[in-house]
């Protein structure tokens, strides 16, 4: 039953091949074994009056060469299955080693990476903490100088007014000495120094802007080196068990670096020395600074001592001739009333020979009427005559001495009274030099014991300068603040440390 099934079945199955094609879509095993050199075919067809059909019938060799392609191919399949499996687990090791020995190599590169990242990092950190240390001593130094260009207008202003003042001399006291010649150099000397402080300033803020862009540079790199330095750190941290690990399909196709590991050192470096080259330009440039102010603050303290000296010594020198106008006064005086005295004894020597003047004249009238003979020239007539004659002669001499003496007295009055005008000229300079130009170059912010125009008020509250720092130009007495902890007054000088 069971053959006769399975021989329709196969009757079934030929059905449904074409003529001619049954044979080359039978198996074929060829090699050594003889059954696998046979072509197994279908059978031939056989009509069984049973079904009324067709069906095919194998012969015994056709069994047992069936079976015996089974066995081969099942040996055959096992074998290669097991050579399979062998190359599977060699394959799985060898992928497991290969896994783990790169995952390994990239977690210790990423760890390298995350060091030399950190390293960079570090580096720029400290070229920032001393480029702003730097950009803060610049700009303290600017700050200063831009104070003493402040001061220095001031300076200028007290120069001017004293020209001006010293413009109010009068007379022949108007003079173009030393000190005005010193005042004009000073006013040149002073716009020299502002001149040269206001391209200081210009120096120092265009040296500031380059400061600001090397720290922009490396403050950009920082920020990238932190993301970085963050990335990195979670990728070598991040095991097969970590959280949030997920499939990225083509994403090892994806090449977005902009850089390799050297032009990506060679960019931290050149910023790195870019801020150096600007750091030290900076420090030459607050060193410029600060040599401009000490020479300029030297300059103008030269100049000002010798001007006051030059203040002092011209009115030492108009003093002294004031005294001598007044020596010379008091001698004048002592003329006058000497002469005054001379006039009063002609005048009165005049009065004097008046009477006998009269007596002869009248003894003369008198004789003239004498009579006759008696009217004679005696001696007595020529006496008289020559007696007159004398006296009037001698009046004349004494009037002459009085219009010479009194020639004289009105000389004297007007030399006293011009003696007497240039002592009130010179009184007038030595008061516009000492009181009015010499207190006003008295109160100008200079002082030689602090290096002039530039101190800073420093506290000794916690080694840091006060809480809010202010110049005090030391002639501004009214402005003058008093320090906290130590309530000493300080005026751009130190105060108690």
């Amino acid at each position: 039953m069971t053959s006769y099934h399975l021989a329709s079945r196969l009757a079934r199955i030929d059905t449904h091949i074409p003529k001619g094609e049954g044979c080359s879509m039978g198996p074929c095993v060829p090699d050594k074994n003889p059954c696998r050199s046979t072509k197994l075919c279908h059978a031939r067809h056989y009509y069984n009056p049973a079904r009324n059909c067709v069906y095919s019938r194998y012969s015994e060799c056709d069994w047992d060469s069936n079976n015996l392609v089974n066995y081969c191919v099942a040996n055959q399949e096992r074998n290669v299955s097991e050579r399979t499996r062998t190359d599977a687990w060699r394959a799985v090791n060898a992928t497991e080693r290969l896994t783990r020995l790169r995952q390994g190599s990239n977690t210790r590169k990423l760890g390298e990476r995350v060091r030399d990242i950190g390293w960079w990092k570090e580096e720029l950190l400290k070229e920032i903490n001393a480029m702003d240390t730097e950009t803060e001593n610049l700009a303290e130094h600017k700050r200063i100088l831009e104070k003493a260009l402040h001061d220095t207008m001031m300076l200028l202003a007290i120069v001017e007014e004293s020209i001006i003042q010293r413009e109010k001399r009068i007379g022949i006291e108007q003079v173009h000495d030393e000190v005005e010649k010193a005042l004009c150099r000073e006013v040149l000397l002073i716009r020299k120094c502002q001149e040269r402080m206001r391209r200081m300033i210009e120096k120092a803020n265009n040296q500031l802007k380059m400061n600001r862009c090397a720290r922009h540079q490396m403050d950009i790199d920082v920020r990238d080196k932190f993301h970085a330095e963050g990335l990195d750190e979670r990728m070598h941290q991040l095991g097969d068990c970590s959280f949030g690990l997920g499939y990225h399909p083509g994403v090892e196709s994806i090449d977005n670096t902009v850089t390799d590991t050297e032009s990506w050192a060679k960019f931290t470096q050149e910023n790195i020395e870019r801020a150096k080259q600007e750091r030290q330009k900076s420090e030459k440039v607050h060193a410029e600074v600060d040599l401009c102010l000490r020479q300029c603050a030297n300059d103008m303290w030269s100049q000002f001592t010798q001007i006051n000296e030059g203040f002092e010594k011209r009115a030492k020198e108009t003093q002294i001739a004031k005294e001598k106008l007044e020596a010379h006064i008091l001698k004048i005086n002592m003329e006058i009333r000497d002469l005054e005295r001379s006039i009063e004894l002609l005048r009165c020597a005049i009065m004097e020979k008046e009477a006998p003047l009269k007596v002869a004249q009248t003894r003369l009238d008198e004789r003239t009427r004498r009579l006759c003979v008696e009217n004679t020239s005696d001696e007595a007539m020529k006496g008289l005559q020559v007696e007159v004659f004398e006296l009037r002669q001698s009046i004349a001499t004494l009037k002459e001495k009085l219009r010479c003496a009194e020639l004289g007295l009105c000389r004297l009055l007007k030399v006293r009274s011009r003696l007497e005008a240039d002592i009130i000229t010179k009184e007038n300079s030595i008061q516009i030099d000492l009181r009015c130009c010499l207190a006003l170059r008295r109160n100008m912010p200079l002082d030689p014991k602090i290096g002039p125009l530039f101190s800073l008020a420093v506290c000794p509250q916690t080694n840091s300068m006060c809480h809010t720092p202010t110049f005090v130009p030391s002639d501004d007495r009214a402005t003058r603040a008093a320090c906290p902890p130590c309530s000493t007054a300080y005026t751009g000088v130190t105060c108690c440390l």
